[in-house]
């Protein structure tokens, strides 16, 4: 199958050049042909992982990153941008997962896309910054990047007498990130919903430039709190395939033990904000306690509740004794036994399911055509999951089941990240722990590679490029919550204000994650 795409790509774009990268196949075609190519590959169920725009040495080029769906492995489409014209053929009419990515590059790299829907006013605000600033261009000096400040309205819909914008946000109190919420409605029921974001857009790839891998690792981690591991060892593996690094077997087995025993954790902090969402104050205060208590594990056995210095390129840090990593296995059992009995009495609730059942629907079309990811699209029917579509670390060698719901609302969602815990608890103890070391020889080279993850809230792809000199060129990095604040609208629109914070609690969407 895989051949004979190649082949009918090669009769869409007669002046493909084919190149190779680990996994990867590269086809260099030109911008006039990139429509047609990206068309081609989403009827065939490719999906897109991400767009990665990069330019030094007066060049210009932007990578369509898509993975397969049906078979393992990646393609990347990579079309050369004219320095001067800096333009580039939107795909977003053919592929609408693109939206996002195609305004991050206008903002970031100056680059338009012709009859793209809507540029501007994203990840660098109309009120706050200059036009056509580019920070992420190359000859950008410090001194240049300065904030100004001017009246900015929102952009209206919505033109019937009575109509009006509800702002929510961007400043709350207790922990919530800064994020604006702009609801349009000429009644009780939200029409339009638009979220405003990157209040504080940290620039992590920017920063990596011309760091080590290594020091890159700890930016990756801490992207998200939540998703060390998830964001963390996808940057892992880039570097890894990048590099020619051979992992160690015990070490991959111990980076995926890490990796379910977080969704565990991850996904237990979800269920007790959907449970503060609806006011169950005592199902949340359980939730908050066996939350607690996962992070306490979680704690004694790697000496970080949120498992930051965990991972190291080409392995661990340290080793964890076998015997240590069977008895908090068994732990972390007994526990999600009190997450299950949870779950029984949120279902036998006839006032919380009042308040989650049949609100903020997605439906399978509307989850495939964004091409959602993680719990998200996995409740409204789209089985996407990294772990199992295109095999990562340990993942090949076990057997699990990919939870899906299909109703596509706020319950819906909540039982597949219980049923996902259960999934996490099998695969942690399906893993064979061989002997070994951890470590591999030390990381040095230049090279270019993807690396991705299935991390708790969805797939988190991420892509570097290493020179000679052993310095981060370009770091690539996107997060499941970049794909699905995308989708975001979908379940918000059509439903009454007062569903907005329980739908908003149920879609578990990271603020700090996206604004990277």
């Amino acid at each position: 199958m895989t051949s004979q795409i190649f082949r009918e790509l090669e009769t869409i774009c007669p002046d493909i050049v084919w190149e190779t990268e680990d996994r990867s196949v590269c086809a260099r075609i030109p911008a006039s042909h990139l429509r047609a190519a990206a068309i081609y590959l989403h009827e065939r169920e490719w999906r897109l992982g991400t767009l990665v725009a990069r330019e030094y040495d007066r060049s210009l080029e932007v990578r369509y990153c898509f993975y397969a769906t049906l078979h393992d492995g990646w393609l990347q489409l990579l079309v050369a941008v004219d320095p001067a014209e800096r333009t580039l053929p939107s795909i977003v009419s053919a592929v609408i997962a693109a939206d996002w990515f195609e305004r991050e590059i206008e903002d970031l790299f100056s680059i338009r896309f012709t009859q793209h829907p809507r540029l501007g006013d994203f990840v660098l605000h109309d009120d706050r910054w200059a036009e056509n600033l580019g920070l992420m261009r190359p000859h950008l000096k410090p001194d240049e990047v300065k904030e100004q400040r001017r009246e900015w309205t929102p952009k209206r819909v919505l033109e019937e007498e009575g109509s009006f914008v509800m702002p929510v946000g961007p400043i709350y109190s207790g922990d919530a990130e800064s994020a604006l919420f702009l609801l349009e409605t000429v009644g009780e029921d939200v029409v339009r919903a638009v979220p405003r974001l990157f209040f504080k857009y940290r620039a992590i790839e920017k920063l990596a430039e011309g760091k080590t891998p290594a020091d890159v690792l700890l930016l990756a981690e801490r992207c998200n709190g939540t998703s060390a591991i998830g964001n963390g060892l996808a940057y892992c593996e880039a570097v890894e395939r990048a590099l020619g690094v051979n992992v160690p077997r015990r070490a991959i087995a111990l980076r995926t033990f890490f990796a379910e025993l977080e969704r565990i954790r991850h996904h237990t902090t979800s269920i007790r904000e959907i449970c503060a969402s609806t006011a169950l104050t005592v199902a949340a205060s359980q939730a908050l306690w066996l939350e607690e208590r996962l992070l306490r594990v979680s704690g004694e056995l790697a000496g970080h509740r949120y498992f930051f210095g965990v991972l190291e390129l080409g392995g661990l840090r340290r080793d964890f004794d076998t015997a240590l990593l069977r008895s908090t296995t068994e732990q972390v059992a007994s526990l999600l036994g009190r997450v299950e009995e949870l779950g029984t009495a949120l279902a036998s609730s006839n006032s919380f399911l009042d308040r989650i059942e049949q609100i903020g629907i997605v439906s399978a079309e509307q989850a495939h055509t964004f091409e959602l990811v993680g719990p998200f699209a996995r409740a409204s029917g789209v089985a996407a999951d990294l772990r199992v579509l295109q095999p990562y670390a340990g993942y090949s060698d076990v057997v699990f089941d990919v939870p899906i719901e299909r109703e596509g609302d706020g319950y819906a969602r909540l039982r597949v990240l219980f049923a996902e815990m259960k999934e996490s608890l099998r695969i942690m103890r399906a893993l064979e722990l061989p002997d070994g070391t951890v470590h591999a020889s030390p990381v040095s080279g230049a090279g270019r590679a993807l690396g991705w993850t299935e991390a708790p809230r969805g797939a988190s792809v991420q892509w570097v490029e290493v020179d000679r000199a052993g310095a981060i060129v370009r770091y690539r990095l996107t997060p499941p919550s970049f794909r699905n604040w995308h989708g975001f609208h979908l379940a918000t629109e059509d439903f009454a204000f007062q569903d907005f914070p329980i739908i908003l609690a149920t879609l578990d969407l990271s603020v700090a994650e996206n604004d990277r």
